[in-house]
């Protein structure tokens, strides 16, 4: 029984073929998933910098309110009339009016 290998190029090529292929996947992972989920972190980051009190807010869990308290990393969310519940400032996942926004 005989067995044919094929090799791209010729057999004198050496390796620099496959390490250019390589280097084109690593370049198309960066780019198209590790630098977007980079961007993506920093503008969260910037947007529970910017909180403010009065802000209409979503949480990471899908619920709505106003924000009345804020803290070093704590925020307090009232979302009835006098029910107000406290959350970590990375729980808020974006403002309620740029939901409404993006729809």
């Amino acid at each position: 029984m005989q067995t044919i290998f094929l090799q791209a190029g010729s057999p004198d090529g050496g390796m620099l073929p496959q390490l250019l292929m390589f280097g084109a996947i690593i370049l198309v992972f960066y780019f198209f998933m590790i630098r977007p989920q980079q961007k993506k972190m920093r503008d969260q980051k910037k947007f529970r910098e910017e909180l403010t009190k009065g802000m209409t807010v979503i949480t990471i869990g899908g619920l709505h309110g106003k924000l009345v308290g804020l803290e070093d990393d704590i925020v307090v969310v009232e979302v009835d009339k006098g029910v107000r519940l406290t959350f970590d400032k990375t729980a808020i996942s974006m403002e309620a009016t740029a939901k409404a926004q993006k729809v």
